[in-house]
């Protein structure tokens, strides 16, 4: 029997040790938790609020739904969430406490608060029981994830009959010269501008490295039916610099 602790990973371009990869991660979300949303305008040129809509769109959030956003870090989607639904419930999962705090500092987290859960938790043993969620959100945490499958096995396991998974996330540009042009900002650009706003390069080049080691959009959509979720669609958002995945619990 082989030494599970012997397993390697990614952690961006580099091989870690899979029991590692969880706190490595953290302490990237520790370090730039204070700056996140600044973060996520500089990695994708401001457009993730218009992302996040889109994934809203195609959601089409319905009153009293239960949603767990997991990564959920300062609470963008289920702000989002709660008020395209009129009424209903959110809980934000995250493994890093200081996004959490974040999220809560925010003043939509004040007006919601009847209406929302923080929890610290792991995507990949998640706190709930079976079938307890009609909806299941992560965006841009889920190449973050030492497992990504067991991730979405998780997801499936705690959606009710008739839930709906969605999954927003960085993806791969279909056209390789696309690709290559957007590579060199990421790789240039990012990083330096890490170092700018939060004065933290290793942070930010290891989320870059991260989005190049992610599966493409079918390869992932083929995961997300490994998980048991069925009519799994795509979007490509941006010519596919960020995907949406839409996969239901039948």
């Amino acid at each position: 029997m082989s030494d599970n602790s012997d397993k390697t990973t990614h952690f961006g371009f580099e091989t870690v040790r899979e029991a590692e990869k969880a706190g490595r991660v953290q302490g990237v979300f520790n370090s730039v938790a204070s700056k996140y949303d600044v973060m996520n305008d500089v990695m994708s040129m401001g457009i993730h609020r218009v992302w996040k809509d889109a994934m809203m769109d195609w959601l089409a959030p319905r009153p009293g739904q239960r949603l767990l956003d997991v990564a959920g870090g300062t609470g963008d989607i289920s702000f989002r969430f709660l008020k395209r639904a009129g009424q209903g419930h959110a809980t934000v999962l995250d493994l890093t406490e200081p996004m959490l705090i974040e999220g809560r500092q925010r003043a939509e987290a004040d007006q919601m608060s009847d209406s929302l859960n923080w929890v610290v938790g792991d995507a990949m043993a998640l706190p709930f029981e079976d079938n307890t969620f009609d909806v299941y959100t992560i965006s841009f945490g889920i190449r973050n994830v030492t497992h990504p499958q067991n991730a979405l096995n998780e997801a499936y396991r705690v959606l009710k009959p008739g839930g709906r998974l969605m999954v927003l996330e960085f993806s791969q540009l279909p056209n390789d010269g696309l690709q290559k042009l957007y590579d060199l900002y990421s790789f240039n650009v990012i990083p330096r501008m890490g170092q700018l706003i939060a004065n933290d390069r290793d942070s930010y080049q290891y989320l870059v490295e991260s989005i190049r080691n992610f599966p493409d959009q079918n390869t992932f959509l083929s995961m997300i039916r490994t998980a048991g979720f069925e009519n799994a669609k795509y979007r490509n958002l941006s010519m596919g610099i960020a995907a949406l995945h839409s996969g239901w619990k039948i």
